[in-house]
């Protein structure tokens, strides 16, 4: 008569490389990346936390790992022309970060890009170069655009209003004083709809005005008659 084999009896998916980073990447989309831990990956994965090393050297290379994993979601290049191409890209790279939002301070956090950044950068460049920007200007623009080719900004100031009517009231007022210009803005974000107030701008609609802001500049220094100035 054919016996079951009992849970401790079947077999273990074999651990890899790829299932650790893969179960690492969960944990810290659950968690946050301050809670990840070579112990704590080692529990979710079942194995003693020794075995990791057999994939990853330390932390560093775990996070470096976990960045080529979400940079490899990020679309390959279109057939559109050189514009679209490099939009479609940059959002498709905006909406990875936003599945793992632990990635931009991991990004901005090493010393060296990942092999994986290096390719999607080199890749981009590729694009500008075959859309007809020299060198020169793709030197620039790379510049220019920074980490939003990676589809996040560091942004100069949190304009994420309260929550709490009251609160957010209260602060306009201390800000009326010393600091009348701030509390335009701020006043005119959060009265234009009443569906935002306590929301703040829309993060999405900012990301994108700057994005064709700078490539539609770059369009028209793309042509050989307006070269960028130097100082």
């Amino acid at each position: 008569m054919a016996t079951q084999l009992d849970d401790t009896t079947k077999p273990r998916l074999p651990l890899s490389r790829q299932r650790v980073l893969g179960a690492a990447v969960a944990l810290a989309d659950a968690g946050g990346v301050e809670a990840l831990s070579m112990r704590r990956l080692a529990q979710e994965l079942g194995v003693v936390p020794m075995a990791l090393y057999k994939h990853v050297a330390n932390k560093d290379e775990l996070l470096d790992g976990m960045v080529d994993v979400v940079v490899g979601e990020i679309d390959p290049p279109g057939g559109a022309d050189w514009k679209t191409a490099i939009r479609q890209r940059v959002l498709s790279a905006r909406r990875a970060l936003l599945r793992h939002r632990w990635a931009s301070r991991v990004i901005e956090s090493r010393t060296s890009p990942t092999p994986a950044v290096l390719g999607y950068m080199d890749s981009m460049i590729g694009l500008f170069r075959a859309g007809g920007f020299s060198i020169d200007l793709t030197h620039h623009a790379m510049h220019a655009m920074g980490s939003r080719l990676l589809g996040f900004s560091q942004e100069l100031f949190d304009d994420t209003a309260p929550a709490d009517p009251e609160t957010q009231a209260a602060m306009l007022r201390q800000f009326a004083g010393p600091y009348p210009h701030i509390t335009e803005l701020v006043t005119a974000i959060t009265h234009d709809d009443a569906s935002v107030v306590g929301q703040g701008c829309d993060d999405q609609f900012e990301f994108e005005f700057a994005l064709d802001l700078m490539l539609d500049g770059l369009e028209r220094l793309r042509e050989p008659s307006r070269p960028p100035r130097r100082r």
